[in-house]
């Protein structure tokens, strides 16, 4: 039996104006280009491939399901600019055969620079999740997949408002370094077996890379040997993990459907007629599972030693991605040695009432300015990963996305110091 376990994750960062050192106004985002991004992808992605699988689950009688993880700065985005895309993943929620799982609001490195923060960021993006739709988060991701035995060992202390442990399971990287000769295709748990909810020790899920990447990067590769890729081969691979494991954990960006790879690589057709491929080539044994029924299903067969920070992005699997060079290090060590002053100001029930709204503009700003993207764009690496670090950022160069950021800290730090209540806030 192979268990099909697709997480499709969803993530729009707030873009920075350019923002020069004479700046003064406390209007860092850049409203016209976040509205116009977020309504490019929704045209070629988000839109068509939220039909995709509405018609998948409703053809297949619901034995087609998957998972997604939506930042809540994404959330906020499409309510803002994009609410029918909202609509679509509300509808998603309804059929019972989505899941949606927890992550940080603000897709930020939190977790490596502040326990509370990352604490505080975990718990408003399961209220988010909440109301819209209708879910309580019972597996975690990390941002970017960043994952060790210490992010394992702090996920199963996170407690529900029973007082007992929240999640059940993490998603992370399934990477050779620390597997060895074993496959990601079984549950695992952290060295100690953290329990976690549910009475159980802590489940692991890991990211099959290759076969996720031969979605999400080889796909339209007239290169790659295995060119074009059919639901049918792809099918063929699936099932050979029949004997040898049962998970087939395929996680990736939602945007490489219609944005990475494009509407004319037939990709919207490939993942069409994928489930049945599936089911076809070994009928009544390969199925599609979320990750919560995968956690529940199969119980751990050993440990998942990842003693050194892990993540999905770039070759190197690490965090050299948003702290390789000194520009990403100073950047995020002068953004949290803020934090005590801005949540200081955020709780001060002294000030008067137009006084802390403008305190709860300077939080949500500073969250803002946690999103790991904005150091992403610092990044200086030019040789395997450098061309995907260009496509992603707004900027000239790494150092124009530096200066920028460190001129919008130096304003956030202006209004620490005064207390800024001037000019009034507006919600743009």
């Amino acid at each position: 039996m192979a268990s099909v376990c697709f997480y499709f994750q969803v993530h729009q960062p707030f873009r920075i104006k350019n923002y020069s050192v004479f700046d003064e106004h406390p209007f860092y985002f850049d409203t016209a280009k976040n509205r116009a991004i977020c309504e490019k992808v929704a045209d070629k992605c988000y839109r068509p491939m939220n039909q995709v699988l509405l018609d998948l689950i409703r053809e297949n009688k619901g034995n087609f399901r998957c998972s997604f993880s939506i930042s809540g700065v994404a959330l906020e985005q499409f309510e803002n600019y994009t609410p029918d895309v909202l609509d679509q993943y509300k509808a998603l929620a309804e059929t019972g055969c989505v899941e949606f799982l927890a992550e940080t609001t603000h897709h930020s490195l939190s977790f490596l620079y502040s326990r509370a923060e990352f604490e505080a960021q975990v718990a408003a993006h399961t209220e988010l999740i909440q109301k819209h739709f209708g879910q309580t988060p019972t597996v975690f991701r990390n941002t970017e997949l960043i994952y060790s035995n210490e992010v394992g060992h702090a996920v199963s202390k996170i407690l529900g408002p029973d007082g007992k442990p929240r999640f059940k399971g993490v998603c992370c990287e399934g990477w050779d370094h620390y597997l060895g000769f074993r496959k990601p295709s079984y549950v695992y748990t952290p060295p100690g077996a953290p329990i976690a909810a549910g009475g159980k020790p802590l489940g692991l899920l890991l990211k099959n890379y290759r076969l996720s990447d031969d979605v999400a990067f080889r796909f339209s590769n007239r290169g790659w040997a295995e060119w074009p890729l059919s639901a049918e081969k792809f099918a063929q691979w699936v099932n050979h993990v029949n004997g040898d494991g049962f998970l087939i954990n395929l996680f990736m960006d939602y945007e490489t459907f219609g944005e990475h790879q494009w509407a004319d690589t037939g990709i919207f057709e490939f993942m069409r007629a994928l489930p049945k491929a599936v089911f076809d080539v070994n009928p009544g044994q390969n199925h599609f599972i979320t990750p919560s029924m995968a956690l529940d299903e199969f119980a751990p067969v050993g440990e998942y030693d990842v003693p050194h920070y892990l993540s999905w992005a770039d070759t190197e699997r690490d965090l050299s991605a948003w702290l390789g060079n000194a520009m990403q290090a100073n950047a995020l060590a002068e953004l949290y040695k803020v934090e005590r002053d801005v949540k200081r100001i955020a709780s001060d029930s002294s000030l008067t009432p137009k006084q802390q709204e403008n305190a709860q503009y300077l939080l949500e700003d500073w969250r803002k300015l946690t999103t790991s993207d904005h150091f992403y764009y610092m990044c200086t690496k030019y040789w395997a990963d450098g061309d995907v670090h260009k496509y992603f950022s707004p900027y000239d160069s790494p150092y124009d996305a530096y200066i920028n950021f460190m001129n919008v800290l130096d304003n956030i730090q202006a209004r620490i110091a005064s207390y800024e209540t001037k000019p009034e806030r507006v919600k743009v």
